[in-house]
């Protein structure tokens, strides 16, 4: 049983259908050895930076993923100014 607090369909996803699609298809990339990162084009070998580039291409392609996080030395550095 639901809380009283939460409504039926009021949660919304906070990733949409072609995330989901391309950070799969970037995980099945990287388990076959054939996912490669930009830049470098060395093999990804880790998973998180699987999802990352799953994410990214998510964003190209316009689906529903939040701005991706900025670090923190980045955002204190440029507050000083």
């Amino acid at each position: 049983m639901e809380p009283c607090w939460i409504e039926r369909g009021s949660i919304m996803a906070k990733y949409g259908e072609l995330a989901g699609k391309k950070v799969a298809k970037a995980m099945h990339e990287m388990k076959e050895g054939k996912l490669k990162s930009g830049s470098s084009g060395k093999k990804v070998k880790d998973p998180k930076q699987a999802i990352a580039i799953g994410l990214s291409e998510a964003r190209r392609a316009g689906g529903k993923v939040p701005p991706p996080k900025s670090s923190t030395a980045k955002s204190k550095a440029k507050s000083k100014h």
